[in-house]
């Protein structure tokens, strides 16, 4: 349903995201979760068609989000971090507006805005004021809005940012009630969140996906293995009881960390919950236990070791090179022109009688009054890059070395 594939975007120097590529199956619930600044918006807007991607392709339900959009906008419901409602408008009359706007046939109008606050739980709040909404009611509104078109994807922008516990509860139980009718990408920073809406979670750090699976995978490729904490009463000779505990089956470890008091401590790294196991040899040996303990490595264990960079999981997918002269070889933006690095690649490659050309950069300029009426705006054009250093001034000739001519 959602086809992302090596999309990049910059904004000057910076790259907001870089390489990022991921499918979102039909009827899948997907969580992109990410620190602040990871690219996660950036990413909603690219995805929805507000914002243009630098390079790469991005389809929904088989619709190209550049060159077909507005199949793309009739597919998709779009909730914004920041909710883009009318204040002085009653809920009602804001649906309605927002029918006109989905050209919904004013005989399915009535039938279409009473399901959608149906579904949201804003039914018997249809005639107040959306100024006069608390944040969450608004955020019920947004959601509403979103869903007004029965929209084949739902995609979600920091749902709950701003709410109260409360608050995030209701819109949490909002989305899972959404998640047997829809495709939903959830974007957002709050792990509770993710956790307990999404089977899969997408996390981006950097610009870069550093992870994607479920919570399950991610724990068991990413943060190691679990631990039993055991402290006892082990008599006089705790290497014996060091050797007992390595000697059960699915145990992978044991590390001593001596004595506290008169109890030995023990950590066992392990896969799974042997800890009856354990309990069993303390019970046959007369152990005196003051803890026995399964401690499981947990997702947001592993999203602060990414956010923090503690991770080294974040790599960039391999490509195979693409043969010489190949045109795959020299990277096209979206758009159809190749983007300002192929353009200045081309431009070294070119003869020396050329270097005093001007040099180049693409674009995507937007201003209306720039010949907006006869040039596509959706098309990036060649300009002149006042930013470039100046052409070369070495000579041939007889002055070649010299000093300057007068």
């Amino acid at each position: 349903m959602i086809s992302v594939s090596h999309l990049t975007r910059t904004f000057g120097s910076l790259r907001a995201l870089d390489d990022v590529s991921f499918e979102v199956a039909k009827g899948e619930v997907v969580g992109f979760l990410g620190p602040n600044g990871a690219g996660k918006t950036t990413a909603m807007r690219i995805l929805t068609g507000y914002l243009p991607a630098s390079s790469g392709t991005v389809r929904v339900a088989g619709f190209d989000v550049l060159r077909e959009s507005l199949e793309v906008r009739r597919r998709i419901g779009y909730l914004p971090e920041s909710v883009p409602l009318y204040r002085e408008h009653r809920v009602v009359e804001m649906l309605e507006f927002q029918a006109r706007l989905h050209a919904i046939p004013r005989r399915e109008r009535a039938s279409r805005i009473d399901e959608a606050l149906e579904q949201v739980g804003l039914t018997d709040r249809r005639r107040d004021l959306v100024g006069n909404l608390s944040r969450g009611l608004r955020q019920r509104a947004g959601l509403a809005v979103a869903l007004l078109p029965r929209p084949e994807v739902l995609i979600l922008d920091e749902p709950t940012s701003g709410l109260d516990p409360m608050q995030r509860l209701e819109v949490r139980g909002l989305i899972q009630a959404l998640r047997d009718r829809h495709t939903v990408l959830l974007s957002s920073h709050i792990l509770p969140e993710i956790e307990a809406v999404c089977p899969r979670v997408v996390i981006v750090h950097k610009g870069r996906i550093a992870a994607d699976g479920t919570p399950a995978e991610l724990v068991a490729k990413l943060a190691g293995a679990s631990h039993i904490r055991l402290e006892a009463v082990v008599g006089a000779d705790p290497a014996v009881a060091l050797r007992m505990l390595r000697s059960i089956r699915g145990v992978r470890d044991v590390v001593d960390h001596g004595r506290l008091g008169i109890h030995h401590q023990f950590d066992l790294a392990c896969d799974e919950d042997l800890r009856e196991d354990v309990g069993a040899i303390a019970a046959s040996r007369g152990w005196a236990l003051r803890e026995l303990s399964w401690r499981r490595p947990t997702l947001e264990q592993i999203f602060a070791r990414i956010a923090t960079g503690a991770s080294d999981e974040v790599e960039k997918p391999a490509r195979a090179p693409a043969p010489a002269g190949d045109p795959a070889s020299v990277p096209i933006a979206l758009g159809g022109l190749p983007p300002a690095s192929a353009a200045t690649a081309h431009a070294s490659s070119a003869p020396a009688s050329t270097a005093s050309a001007p040099a180049t950069r693409v674009v995507y300029n937007l201003n209306p009054f720039d010949r907006g009426a006869t040039r596509s705006l959706s098309v990036p054009k060649v300009v002149e890059d006042p930013n470039a250093p100046p052409p070369s001034t070495a000579d041939t000739g007889p002055n070649a070395g010299g000093a300057p001519r007068p």
